[in-house]
């Protein structure tokens, strides 16, 4: 594995093979998708600090849904990406759904964990709180407020790793750069997901206080050809919560997307016809 800094972004990379980009949620970092890594062992894995979260250094402009997306643009162009499958979880999918939409050419696939096309006004409401929590030195409250609120009680109960690193990763972040990322998801619009022929996989989990699976469901029904998936006993961050089944549904639709490009011939050439093809 190669770690690579580019503007606002560290980048972790391993493997060889057709990339993956993954993009983490608030208050997630590259290592939300370390227990799928297994799973994507014969693909490209590209993995993003994202501007002002984990390793990120500080980012030079405000924070934005634009410069973020801008950012991960400069990551793929000096990594040489110009076409690969996207992983996205929370806030992660919204920026992944903007790129399918804007640059189709680029995005081979979608899988979006925990998905949303745009916050809610009383969820907008909420994030400018937490921001003004965060900028107080309240991380830790804000982390038993999401353990309390965006975990399942399955997890809460059984899984007390997957409970420490939700901890781990939001006390870890830095305060202001957390708060400036709460005011740009707040600010968040969604796309036109009538633009996305990307084949689009979406996974929430059943108990997903967040996202429920009904947003998620709700999305998948306005982009053409998507299929939804829902993982018992799991809330929101189901990379984390239920690894093991994530990475298989995940792995599952990459392989199955990977084939119908090779069907078609598709050496890099993008194909709207698939995104009719993958359905469950």
């Amino acid at each position: 594995m190669t770690t690579t800094a580019v503007g606002p972004i560290v980048a972790d990379v391993a493997g060889e093979g057709f990339p993956v980009v993954m993009l983490h949620g608030l208050g997630g970092t590259s290592n939300m998708f370390q227990p799928q890594m297994r799973a994507l062992a014969n693909f490209r894995v590209i993995r993003l600090d994202l501007p002002g979260a984990g390793r990120s250094p500080p980012p030079a402009e405000p924070l934005s849904m634009q410069t973020i997306a801008d950012a991960v643009l400069g990551v793929l162009g000096t990594l040489g990406v110009d076409r690969a499958h996207f992983v996205g979880h929370s806030m992660g999918t919204i920026i992944c759904q903007a790129l399918a939409a804007d640059r189709p050419e680029l995005v081979a696939s979608l899988v979006l964990f925990g998905a949303l096309a745009e916050p809610t006004d009383a969820t907008r409401e909420g994030l400018l709180t937490r921001a003004r929590l965060a900028r107080s030195g309240a991380m830790v409250e804000i982390a038993e407020q999401i353990i309390g609120q965006a975990l399942s009680a399955h997890t809460r109960d059984n899984a007390p790793v997957a409970v420490a690193f939700v901890r781990e990763s939001i006390t870890r972040q830095d305060p202001e750069f957390y708060a400036q990322n709460c005011e740009a998801l707040s600010k968040a619009q969604a796309v036109d997901a009538r633009r996305i022929s990307a084949p689009t996989f979406l996974i929430t989990g059943d108990a997903d206080a967040v996202n429920p699976p009904s947003v998620a469901q709700a999305l998948s029904d306005k982009i053409k050809g998507a299929a939804c998936s829902v993982i018992d006993r799991c809330g929101h961050w189901a990379t984390i919560e239920n690894p093991q089944v994530s990475g298989q549904r995940m792995i599952e639709f990459l392989r199955r997307v990977d084939r119908e490009m090779r069907s078609f011939g598709a050496s890099g050439e993008y194909d709207p016809t698939i995104a009719r093809i993958i359905r469950r």
